[in-house]
């Protein structure tokens, strides 16, 4: 268990839109993010985060990462320029498929990812924007949530990659711990349901063949 991962992507829109308030909105909401999930001892365990900012170009600023050991430095917006979602959701693809551990015949895989994309607008690369989106679905993330910081951003194209779109001025270390409930609460089940036998007793390995046990009553 303790080598099985839960991979959280964060995609952030640092373009020339974003100066200012949206940018502040964006460094808030991660600490919040980060606050939620380090309350929880079972996510310090799983959790390696991973995050991509995008303006022009996509660049990944932090690659997966055991999530005690993530330091996060305050996100700045470029004075100007297009922002190209379309290609951070390609780099995305392929850090994921470099990165996520595959189940394989001798062991289970990584949990299937999360998603978290904090913008402001509409992609300036909108064909790239929806050609990625058929390589994310392949990708079978668990969950995608795209945070608006604006209430200028227009919601339609995110819908495309998501149906779940909320304001990032609402997203608090509370709102957070209850985006991160589902995904954690779940895996925890899963582990202890797969452990768990009946009265609540946990599997042992069988005993030797030569060692014969005899039950007193």
């Amino acid at each position: 268990m303790a080598n099985r991962r839960l991979p959280v992507y964060i995609l952030l829109d640092v373009s020339g839109s974003m100066r200012g308030e949206p940018i502040r909105l964006v460094n808030v909401g991660l600490q919040a993010a980060l606050s939620a999930m380090r309350q929880d001892p079972y996510a310090i365990e799983i959790v390696y985060l991973s995050i991509i900012s995008f303006d022009v170009e996509a660049r990944e600023i932090i690659p997966l990462t055991a999530l005690g050991e993530i330091r996060l430095k305050e996100i700045t917006a470029a004075r100007s320029g297009a922002f190209c979602l379309g290609a951070a959701l390609e780099l995305l693809v392929e850090r994921v498929d470099r990165d996520v551990k595959k189940t394989a015949a001798e062991a289970k895989g990584d949990w299937h990812p999360l998603l978290f994309v904090m913008t402001d607008g509409n992609p300036s690369d909108l064909q790239a924007y929806r050609k990625a989106i058929g390589e994310i679905r392949k990708r079978k993330f668990r969950s995608i949530l795209a945070c608006v910081a604006s209430p200028k951003a227009k919601q339609e194209t995110l819908l495309e990659l998501t149906d779940r779109v909320v304001a990032l001025d609402i997203m608090d270390t509370d709102a957070w711990r209850n985006v991160f409930w589902d995904a954690f609460d779940f895996i925890e089940s899963s582990v202890k349901g797969s452990m768990r036998t009946f009265d609540g007793l946990y599997d042992l390995p069988p005993p030797p063949p030569e060692i014969s046990i005899t039950v007193k009553r």
